[in-house]
């Protein structure tokens, strides 16, 4: 049997516990949980409980927690703020880490981070998901190998979905940015990863524009309540609580263990009961009309990379679904990767079209695509020693430069911004 690795794993939500605790839980015995810190005891009694985590080793504040080191990989998945001094303790402590990104929201953070781990000898593993799942992957294979000639332009459309903007960006806990990150870095860090891989450079300027348009006070139909349980408008507002959270439960089959309804209450196995009751009084409840956010919810970003290639980014709440699409343009043909249409679509020009099943592509369980599975099994190859890890530190810092940049644009009304230094 090969090494097994233990894990200690700091923010019990739906990244830290019900994706990469349960991937460790069901590793064949390749890792196992040892340690568990959460704010919230109700998330530490159910995860310490599911996982077999021993009381002594459930702790309720970080400071206890990252007094000394309490397993061979550390996972920090809490909120965006608390990443960069729990991974610099972390670091200092010995341990390798599996770090959820966004990993910083400033140029200086991501310096000091990257200097430290350096430093230390140890490696940060970065939670960049989606260049592991299956699809992501061939369309790397696919540029290689020079399908589509050279690559000149890359068109991504970030659908975000109007029902997980309200649920993540407007209600939930990446709704303020003083709390967590800009939206461009929050929920485009993979997209703007991706775009880099793909371009095989460095980002040298962009431009973007975006704003907060909708999910304001001033846009609120007349005569509705401030929590959708109470409204006149809960059975025909698109972005009605009940819609979102009890009737897609249903629908879904009523899943004892699914997000997005994990992070509505922390009941387990979920409840029609225990869901109704969060509504009436937790914050997935509330009018997204009347909440407390302030992020955008579209954004569109044109990038150039030092060897010329070209992309566009457009992240935007107003979709019907979600998916990601991107279309890569080259000197000999198109490739289109369409999450929602579960394809790629290889066009060279004067040829036949070929069409792949995304689904077809071995993606099993999971989020992300099959990344995040993809993510756990390269994880343990990297702490074997096998391989580098793709997703290092080091090379998830450009995609961080790139999203602080175009929030820096943004905020500057569409000036063009140097990622590197050089003032445009």
């Amino acid at each position: 049997m090969g090494k097994v690795f233990s894990a200690a794993i700091i923010g019990c939500g739906n990244r830290g516990a019900e994706t990469y605790g349960a991937l460790f839980a069901q590793s064949d015995g390749k890792f196992s949980v040892a340690a568990l810190c959460d704010s919230d005891p109700v998330r530490l009694k159910k995860y310490g409980e599911r996982f077999g985590v021993p009381t002594e080793n459930r702790f309720g504040d970080e400071e206890s927690f990252l007094r000394e080191k309490r397993a061979d990989l550390l996972v920090i998945a809490t909120m965006d703020r608390d990443h960069v001094h729990q991974c610099l303790a972390g670091l200092a402590l010995g341990y390798d880490v599996l770090l959820e990104k966004p990993i910083a929201s400033d140029r200086k953070s991501c310096e000091k981070l990257l200097a430290a781990q350096k430093a230390s000898g140890r490696q940060v593993f970065v939670c960049h998901v989606l260049r592991y799942a299956p699809a992501f992957v061939k369309v790397s294979e696919l540029l290689a190998q020079k399908r589509i000639g050279r690559l000149v332009a890359i068109q991504a459309l970030e659908q975000v979905a109007y029902w997980h903007q309200a649920h993540s960006y407007v209600r939930g806990n990446w709704r303020r940015e003083e709390e967590t990150a800009p939206m461009i870095l929050a929920k485009c860090c993979h997209d703007l990863d991706l775009l880099q891989f793909y371009a095989r450079s460095r980002c040298e300027s962009l431009t973007s524009v975006g704003d907060l348009t909708y999910f304001l006070a001033d846009n609120a139909p007349e005569g509705c309540a401030r929590r959708c349980t109470e409204c006149a408008f809960r059975r025909t507002c698109p972005y009605s609580a009940e819609r979102i959270y009890l009737d897609r439960w249903e629908e879904e089959g009523k899943p004892e263990r699914a997000w997005p309804y994990t992070q509505v209450t922390n009941v387990c196995p979920l409840t029609r009961a225990a869901l109704e009751e969060a509504l009436a009084n937790g914050p997935y409840g509330r009018c997204v009309f009347f909440c407390d956010n302030d992020v955008v919810d579209h954004q569109l970003t044109q990038m150039v990379f030092e060897n010329g290639v070209k992309a566009t980014l457009v992240m935007t709440a107003f979709t019907a679904n979600g998916g990601r699409i991107m279309t890569f343009f080259g000197t000999d043909g198109e490739i289109v990767l369409n999450e929602e249409k579960d394809e790629i679509l290889v066009k060279p020009f004067g040829a036949q079209a070929e069409r792949i099943s995304i689904s077809s592509l071995g993606i099993g369980g999971y989020g992300h695509g099959g990344g995040d599975v993809g993510l756990v099994e390269t994880l343990y190859r990297v702490l074997c020693g096998e391989i580098s890890a793709e997703t290092s530190l080091e090379a998830s810092v450009e995609s961080h430069l790139m999203a602080i940049c175009a929030e820096e644009s943004r905020l500057k009304g569409g000036a063009r911004i140097a990622v590197h230094g050089k003032k445009e």
